[in-house]
């Protein structure tokens, strides 16, 4: 699974480190997060984009998330649960297939030189 998958667990479940050390886990208290329903909402899928691309406000775990999506990309989500992952991919699937312009300001913002969206897309291939 590719780095760039990773952006939008971060988006959507608000992973936040314990904080103790540098290899702990993203916290699993959003691993039962209902994909389906930032999916089938414009509106929240839309507020979840545009607080993560700095282009609207975030509640504070919002803030938290946009802290730990570089961490993310760069361990290749190392510190994701397996169902953060499948939750991820969901996720992302729905937006590279469904919402460009999010898919876009995504990789603006994370990936300006989109080798980890590349990959993503590569590894979709197979």
């Amino acid at each position: 699974m590719s780095a760039f998958l990773m952006v939008t667990l971060v988006i959507t479940l608000s992973c936040v480190k314990d904080g103790i050390g540098e290899n702990d886990k993203y916290n699993t208290k959003y691993d039962n997060f209902d994909v389906d329903t930032i999916i089938n909402s414009p509106r929240l899928l839309k507020n979840y984009v545009n607080c993560v691309t700095d282009n609207g406000p975030c509640t504070a775990e919002g803030e938290e998330m946009k802290r730990n999506i570089p961490d993310a990309l760069q361990t290749n989500c190392s510190k994701c649960s397996e169902k953060q992952k499948e939750i991820t991919d969901t996720l992302l699937k729905h937006i590279e297939a469904n919402e460009p312009e999010y898919w876009k300001m995504l990789q603006d913002k994370y990936d300006p030189d989109r080798k980890y969206s590349a990959a993503y897309l590569e590894s979709k291939k197979n």
